[in-house]
Parts: C-alpha cells; structure tokens; sequence
C-alpha cells in the first residue's frame, strides 16, 4: 500500500472510530510499526489527527465538544478499569457528586448496592443510577444538546445546595501548564465549583487527555488528583504536581 493509500484509510477508520489503536493500524495497512508511526506523526503535522499514547484520534478545535456517542466509543475497555478504580474508593454513608461524562456513566454498574447518596448533572446518567436503585439527585438547568449535562446560572444555584465527600469529574484535557480544560466555559464553572464544594476530589480520564488543552480552565493540576491509565513519558512530571493512580489495562 502506497502512502497516500495508507494516509487515507487511517483517516477513514479515525472517522468512523474516532480513536485507533496503532496494533489495529498495523493489521489493518499490513504496514510495520514504525512506518505507521511516521505516518501518523505526518498526519498530526499536517493537522489531521492528535497522537495519543499508542494510536491516534480525530482533531478536535480547543472549543469543540465531542458528543457522548463520539466519546462512549474511545477507550471503552480503559474507562472501565478507570472506572471501577474509582467506584471502589466511595464509602457507605457518603455523599458523591458525579459528572457528566462517559468514564464518570461507567462507574454506576460498581456502585450497585452502596448506601449512598449521588448529585448529578448528567441526564444520560439518570437511568442507570435509578436501575442500580441509587437515591439521586439531579442538577437543574440549561441542558446541553451534545453532551446531556445541565449546565447554567440555575445549576449552579441547585449545585450549591450541596456539600460532597468526594467528587468525580470528567475533563477534556490535562496539562502541566493549563491543568484541567474543557471547551465548554459553563461545563467548566460546573466542575470548578464542584471541585471547591467536594472534601476529596478526583479527575477520571484515559490516557488521550493527557498533554491535551482545551478553552476553558476548570483548574490548576493540584487541585485533584487523578485516576487514570495514562504511562507516558511525563508520568512522574505529573506525579510531581498531584497524586496520580495508574490503572493498568
């Protein structure tokens, strides 16, 4: 397979998947491992596609959000030992505040049968948490198309009521520099102040997020620790600003 050839079927798979590991691309292209690398690293400079550790996803603008249905599809076999890591950690008794999103949806199935009470501002969250019979309660507000969290001035003010043993949140981006971002300015004011209103606080996010910077800040590294599957090269460059649990997949 020429180049131009391979160029175009990695972008169409990116299309339809959205996220391609580099194993899939080899079977798929009959290509080496590192001819795949240089095109991928020719792609990403031509703009078409972010690297991510092992593969490759689809381009997004800093104030672009994905849909739940773009996001449910990447990395499903990481959110969920991303997500049990985190639902392991919720106590009986406690009072958890969870985030739209599709690793922070993942956790429901292990909160089954916990004596717990969740706040959340997820609607695409609402029926599971009820079919786990988990006492809920849920944001009111603006409702995002895209993503299906509830978001606004009226959310913030319902979010307020509340004080959280801990917190789990979703983000778009993690960097050294600019920490946690998101695009959405108003989905950012929701895990902002919810981080503020939470006694101890988690991010839940697979490794493509990492040196990722989206357009709006939630806030600065330290002001949650992570639960992640991410093992890149700055690993202990993170470590050395927050408290980091690397789920192994």
């Amino acid at each position: 397979m020429l180049t131009p050839e391979r160029h175009r079927s990695i972008l169409e798979l990116l299309h339809l998947h959205h996220t391609i590991k580099l194993k899939d691309l080899v079977h798929h292209t009959g290509a080496s491992d590192s001819t795949i690398r240089r095109d991928l690293d020719q792609l990403e400079q031509l703009g078409k596609l972010q690297r991510v550790h092992g593969g490759a996803s689809l381009r997004h603008p800093a104030s672009e959000e994905p849909s739940m249905g773009e996001k449910s599809s990447m990395f499903q076999s990481e959110k969920l030992n991303i997500a049990q890591t985190a639902a392991n950690l919720v106590q009986n008794g406690e009072s958890v505040f969870i985030d739209a999103g599709t690793t922070t949806y993942e956790m429901i199935p292990y909160l089954s049968g916990k004596d717990i009470t969740v706040v959340t501002n997820g609607l695409h969250h609402l029926d599971a948490l009820t079919n786990h019979h988990i006492q809920t309660y849920v944001l009111g507000g603006f409702v995002k198309e895209r993503t299906r969290a509830v978001v606004g001035t009226s959310a913030l003010d319902s979010l307020n009521q509340y004080r959280f043993d801990q917190c789990f949140i979703g983000t778009n981006g993690i960097s050294l520099e600019d920490g946690y971002t998101t695009p959405d300015p108003e989905e950012a004011a929701i895990k902002r102040t919810t981080l503020t209103l939470s006694q101890k606080r988690y991010v839940v996010a697979d490794e493509s997020k990492f040196n990722e910077v989206t357009f709006s800040q939630i806030s600065p590294i330290e002001e949650a620790n992570i639960i992640t599957n991410y093992n890149g090269p700055l690993l202990d460059q993170f470590k050395g600003k927050t408290n980091i649990k690397v789920v192994s997949t």
